[in-house]
This record gives structure tokens, C-alpha cells and sequence, in this order.
């Protein structure tokens, strides 16, 4: 189990870099995971990108190997959480690819301070999601009458392809379960009240925006109104993929980010 210390909190976290020296080679990447899910979704991400880079997932506090919070977190916290496991690692500035909500504490990481981020990825996600009350009123209704295992099992069909593999629903199922149902409660609120959409505008930093095809909770017209706003955004699609594009298929994502960051590193040369 590999932890740092931010606070009164250890923060859990994945890391993979090249087997060549100490040092690694080539900028971080940094992977912020979605509401229902932990560091481990990031796996094949890791095992790719950690090739050529310092690649790190990180869990919020809360989830997978971190410690809970003393109270429920906004997003504003989680994001000071997010830099503060990137000081304690000594990552000064990262290409930062979010999903689902990984992408929404992106953008508020980035409000809060744009000059960490070498390029930013937008994977499965959205600056204001139009059914955010109803969204939000059905998780409250859900904790009220489900173990995380059902409400797991219950969802995974919307976050996945129908052709999905068994094995891959599975994974996904126990990813999910093991959330503390506190977590997801208060996670769930501070991702789906979002509203980034004055600050899009802002946005210099090189930005991906990433959709799927098959994406229910946040279809491709969601991805498409980032990249209308986003100044310096292009954007993506993955076919054969739901919500969880990166786990779904992983060899199309990794190819997508990785010409992106390449294509970063050219531009700032």
C-alpha cells in the first residue's frame, strides 16, 4: 500500500514509471478517477503510460487506500486534497486526465490554480449536467434502500456497453462495492452540482475532450458543449465504449491521450 500524507489524511495512490534509472522520463501524468469508483480503474493507463512516464492514480479521501474525512467534502477540497498528494510526491506541474468526475475535480483544480497542469484530458464528462437534481434525488433514494453491492450491480449496465465482458461487469461491480455508502453520498453531491460552465472560457492550458459513444450518463453532447467552450479543446470519440471509456477500451484511449500529451510536448518545443 503506497500513501502520502496531506493533512491528517493518507491519501492512497497507484505509481508506474519507466524500469530504466531512478528518474523518470518524460512529464507526469496524473489520473483522477470517477465517483463510483478508485485508483485501480486507472490499471491499464499505468501500465502503458508508465512506459515512458511518472504515470500516478490517486485515490480521494474517502476511497480505496485513503483515509475518511472528518466531514463530507466539496469539490473545492477534494481539489486542495489532489495538489497536496501532488506536493508530498514532488510533482510540480502534470498532464491531468480526469473521468467522469475526475474531470470535474479537474476543472476545479484548474480554476484554482492552472499553472500545474501541462495539458489537460476531459474523459466522460461535463462542465453542467442537465439531469443533475434528478440524478442526484435517485442516489438519495438508492442509499436509503441499497447496499453498495446492489446499487453496483443495479448501475452497471448503464455505466457499460451491452457487449461488455462478464469479467470486465464484475470488476466494475466489486470496484464499486467497496466504496464506504457515505462516500458515495456526499462524492455524488459535490460531482453532479457542478457548474463549470462560465469558466470554460478561461481555459489556455492544451485540452482533450473525450467522449463515447455509447456513454449514458454523460452523452457525447455533454463532451460537446465542453469543446465548444474550451478555447483550446479539441475533441474525441471512442466508439465500442460506455461511461467508463478507459477500462472499456483502453487501447483506443491510450493511443488518444497519448498522441495529445505527444502532440503538447511538440507544440511547447
Amino acid at each position: 500500500m503506497a500513501v502520502v500524507r496531506v493533512n491528517d489524511l493518507h491519501i492512497g495512490y497507484n505509481e508506474a514509471r519507466p524500469a530504466w534509472g531512478d528518474s523518470p522520463t518524460g512529464d507526469a501524468v496524473l489520473f483522477l478517477h470517477g465517483v463510483g469508483s478508485d485508483k485501480s480503474a486507472w490499471d491499464a493507463q499505468l501500465e502503458h503510460f508508465g512506459m515512458t512516464h511518472r504515470a500516478v492514480a490517486l485515490d480521494y479521501p474517502g476511497y480505496g487506500e485513503s483515509d475518511f474525512p472528518a466531514s463530507d467534502l466539496n469539490r473545492e477540497e477534494i481539489a486542495r486534497c489532489i495538489f497536496g498528494a501532488m506536493d508530498e510526491l514532488k510533482i510540480e506541474e502534470a498532464h491531468v486526465i480526469g473521468l467522469s468526475m475526475g474531470g470535474v475535480i479537474a476543472l476545479e483544480m484548474h480554476r484554482q490554480n492552472s499553472s500545474r497542469f501541462r495539458s489537460l484530458t476531459l474523459a466522460n464528462t461535463f462542465a453542467c449536467h442537465p439531469e443533475a437534481r434528478r440524478i442526484i434525488e435517485r442516489s438519495q433514494h438508492a442509499f436509503a434502500s441499497m447496499t453498495m453491492r446492489s446499487l453496483a450491480e443495479t448501475r452497471v449496465e448503464s455505466l457499460l456497453t451491452a457487449n461488455a465482458q462478464p469479467a470486465l461487469k464484475r470488476k466494475v461491480v466489486e470496484t464499486m462495492a467497496r466504496i464506504d455508502k457515505r462516500t458515495y453520498a456526499w462524492a455524488s453531491v459535490a460531482v453532479w452540482t457542478a457548474d463549470y460552465r462560465h469558466y470554460l472560457p478561461a481555459i489556455t492550458t492544451p485540452t482533450l475532450v473525450i467522449a463515447s459513444d455509447h456513454d449514458q450518463p454523460t452523452p457525447p453532447v455533454l463532451s460537446g458543449e465542453l469543446c465548444a467552450a474550451i478555447p483550446t479543446a479539441r475533441m474525441e470519440v471512442i466508439s465500442a465504449a460506455g461511461h467508463l471509456s478507459n477500462i472499456e477500451n483502453p487501447t483506443a484511449f491510450n493511443a488518444l491521450v497519448e498522441r495529445f500529451i505527444s502532440s503538447t510536448a511538440n507544440e511547447a518545443s
